[in-house]
């Protein structure tokens, strides 16, 4: 037998409940075609030494804003790391600007006013910026804060005229005039001024955002949005960039793009009687290749927690009279949810608040109801705060929650303080999901939170915010659960698991070669675990040096 590549003296965890283990795999057509004793007598191009090193599946994002990260990594950073304080936010904005012509938008992302104890303002950000407009993302972008010069650049001259949008809000001093944050649907205020990029500028982020996920060992990245220039994509040309990077051999992880449910439109007279509502030419869920493919359409149905702005059932803990908004009327949550159903999409509904997850359960247990269709596996982003009757009901609707583990460290204490103590209990659950029979999937939420699936992993198992409090323990899963949710479970979160997830012949040669067995470190050593090399499709993708030819 004649190989592409022989991967030998490697420690393989499969996840393959027919051969859990193996230290040597073939691949042949960037597939899976032999292990272990199978390969006596093979040969191969290319025969890859791991020296005893630990390998696992490749990491899956199940929601992975790569395009964002990309941008986030060749934008300023302003991430709590890099700016600690409001005044060193207002000093990086400062240093920005200065090395910018006259004119240029000064743009950043990462700021967490949980962390840095405010946001910023439009009147101290004028000074800092010497004129030019400033456009900073806060780290969940569900809210962004702009400067004067930014809004006269949108064409709102005066910050007294800044109109209310549906579904956001403007937030505005005693005197009425806007202070420069915008959350939800306001930031579409600025974001028309500054969408679409150009396409080289669209494309150097999906790239970079690229070569940062295969870094941490990331085969597989599912991306939450393109299609519409709104802040979470560039434009109509999303999908064009993508196969642009593609052809160009820069984009490197595999991905499946979500487009938009604003992207998608009534096309017209599908067959006689029944009309198309999707994309053009009847594009839907699930076109593509093993590199590139249309997953589910996303839609958001409400914001976020650490903005105070997901649509809850009751006031948030630190805000009385404050329980969040819906980004779109129930009534078109619905419509859009039935008819994409109808017209056989798969739909990722973002609902973080358990007022918006009721909202958007009815109307997916409607959509089932009006129009039957077998393993449909609509998703719901996020489900972060859902009561065991909710739990219980994503179970019984065949539907996929998609929390994120890493929210717990990053941004777990300004969750805690938004929801109080009690129910916080209830947020971002996940050893619930899984006792209710659910197959969960691992995800980031990037850039909101660092990308790294091995951080993650550690959350999921661990469960401590970054001050060490507690964050609803119980809802704790063991190294192996979370490691199959980042594989198998977000590989099932697209109709994938028959060709990602595991070790196995035939399978996708996709593999994470580690600095240590991750099943068997002590939890809390989990984030101390490094990726020492990234393999897609059988060809080495990333490399620290883990890995010798011959």
């Amino acid at each position: 037998m004649r190989l592409d590549a022989i991967f030998r003296n490697g420690r393989f965890t499969t996840l393959d409940p027919a051969r859990p283990t193996a230290y040597a795999i073939g691949v042949l057509g960037g597939r899976i075609a032999a292990l272990d004793e199978e390969l006596e007598g093979g040969t191969a191009d290319t025969v890859i030494d791991l020296g005893g090193a630990h390998a696992v599946p490749g990491f899956n994002d199940a929601h992975h804003h790569l395009s964002l990260v990309g941008k986030g990594l060749r934008e300023l950073d302003l991430s709590y790391e890099s700016t600690p304080s409001l005044d060193a936010l207002y000093a990086a904005v400062a240093e920005r600007a200065s090395t910018l012509p006259e004119g240029a938008w000064v743009l950043g992302a990462g700021y967490d006013q949980n962390k840095i104890g405010a946001h910023p303002t439009a009147t101290v950000l004028d000074k800092a910026a010497q004129g030019r407009p400033v456009w900073l993302v806060h780290t969940s972008h569900h809210m962004a804060v702009a400067n004067t010069a930014a809004f006269a650049r949108a064409g709102l001259i005066d910050l007294t005229a800044v109109p209310d949008v549906p579904g956001g809000l403007v937030v505005r001093d005693a005197a009425g005039r806007a202070e420069g944050l915008l959350q939800e649907a306001a930031m579409n205020l600025i974001e028309r001024a500054l969408r679409p990029e150009p396409a080289d500028e669209w494309t150097a982020n999906i790239a970079t955002g690229a070569q940062a996920a295969l870094a941490v060992g990331l085969t597989s990245v599912t991306e939450p949005g393109i299609g519409v220039p709104d802040g979470i994509g560039n434009g109509p040309a999303d999908l064009d960039a993508y196969m642009r990077v593609r052809e160009r051999g820069e984009l490197g992880v595999r991905m499946t793009v979500m487009p938009y449910i604003t992207a998608l439109h009534d096309c017209g007279v599908f067959a006689p009687g029944d009309t198309w509502y999707g994309l053009d030419l009847g594009l839907r869920t699930g076109f593509g290749d093993e590199w590139l493919r249309i997953g589910p359409t996303k839609m958001m149905s409400d914001g976020s927690l650490i903005g105070r702005s997901a649509a809850m059932c009751c006031d948030y803990h630190d805000s009385p009279g404050n329980s969040g908004l819906l980004q779109h009327e129930p009534e078109q949550i619905r419509q859009y949810i039935v008819e994409a159903h109808r017209c056989g999409w798969q739909i990722a509904t973002h609902a973080i608040g358990d007022a918006a997850l009721n909202v958007v359960l009815d109307a997916y247990e409607e959509a089932g109801r009006l129009h039957p269709r077998a393993d449909a596996r609509h998703r719901v982003e996020h489900a972060a705060v859902t009561s065991d009757a909710q739990v219980a009901r994503i179970a019984a609707l065949g539907l996929i929650p998609v929390p994120q583990g890493r929210f717990i460290s990053e941004i777990g204490d300004g969750l805690i303080a938004a929801l109080g103590p009690v129910r916080s209990q209830l947020a971002y659950r996940m050893r619930s999901f899984l006792d209710a029979g659910i197959e969960l999937p691992g995800s980031s939420d990037a850039p909101v939170v660092a990308p790294d699936p091995l951080l993650s992993i550690h959350d999921m198992v661990n469960r401590h915010t970054s001050s060490g409090a507690p964050f609803a323990p119980s809802e704790a899963v063991t190294a192996h659960e979370a490691l199959r949710a980042y594989t198998v479970g977000s590989a099932h979160a697209v109709h994938e698991e028959h060709v990602k997830g595991t070790l196995s012949r035939g399978m996708l040669a996709d593999f994470t070669v580690l600095s240590d067995d991750l099943l068997a470190v002590a939890p809390e050593r989990i984030a101390e675990v490094t990726v020492g090399a990234t393999v897609v499709g059988g060809r080495i993708a990333y490399d620290t040096g883990a890995l010798k030819t011959g």
